[in-house]
């Protein structure tokens, strides 16, 4: 098979965020690779994409991309990110923070029942 590929994808996996409609919809679906081009991802089912254009979010990666849809085969698809993409970060830190915040009271709250049953 013959790879048209401009650049080398590395193989990741993901978590992303597509922005599939005109009125904000979106879903959840797995970043598979990705290259400074273009990605391969992967949703939980069948898909119907629009031709123009998604955004995709990768959290981990901090960024958005806008990307034109090249192929899709079932639930796969495969996109080429937008030259004029903003590279608008993304941080999930503040939620990060949030979450290892609260599981650090629910710890000290276990620890604290633990020692005082003895």
């Amino acid at each position: 098979m013959l790879d048209r590929r401009q650049s080398v994808r590395d193989k990741v996996m993901y978590g992303g965020v597509a922005e599939i409609g005109e009125r904000g919809a979106t879903r959840d679906c797995i970043v598979r690779n990705i290259s400074d081009r273009g990605a391969t991802i992967e949703f939980s089912n069948v898909v119907t994409l629009p031709k123009e254009q998604i955004s995709l979010r990768i959290a981990r990666k901090g960024r958005s991309f806008l990307a034109k849809v090249i192929w899709w085969r079932d639930n796969f698809v495969g996109v080429a990110f937008r030259a004029e993409s903003p590279a608008e970060p993304v941080s999930d830190l503040e939620e990060r923070l949030r979450k290892s915040e609260i599981k650090k009271r629910q710890l000290q709250r276990r620890i604290q029942e633990l020692l005082g049953d003895r």
